[in-house]
């Protein structure tokens, strides 16, 4: 797998639409086909997609609460119990820590005002 790239992918620009997961992980705006953040917990995440995966996302714009991974009640998709800093939020602690941009991909099931009506949508560096 190439190196992971903590900015703007070449060829890709803000506003760039994808059919499918499948075509946006061919792309390498954001490369996992399920998961919802992109990254390591040693190096950070190079992407996120709000994909409506969990009831308690919120999207105001320039402002996400983005629900990590974990803790999710299958039944429900509503937070049930704490998520562990390891995988994916370990690596959002990482961009945190050391302010690393992280792409940030809109999909249809997102329920927001700010997602596409099909597919996804590359909405910049946040």
């Amino acid at each position: 797998m190439s190196e992971r790239i903590f900015g703007h992918i070449p060829g890709y620009p803000v506003g760039s639409r994808f059919a499918s997961r499948a075509e946006l992980s061919k792309s390498g705006v954001h490369r996992p086909r399920v998961a919802g953040i992109s990254g390591s917990g040693r190096e950070g995440a190079d992407s996120v997609v709000l994909a409506g995966g969990y009831e308690d996302g919120e999207d105001f714009g320039d402002v996400i609460f983005y629900t990590g991974h974990g803790g999710r009640d299958p039944d429900t998709k509503r937070q049930i119990g704490h998520q562990p800093l390891s995988r994916g939020n370990l690596a959002l602690a990482q961009n945190r820590l050391h302010s690393l941009p992280v792409c940030l991909i809109r999909g249809a099931g997102f329920r927001s005002a700010y997602v596409p009506d099909v597919g996804y949508r590359y909405y910049g560096l946040y």
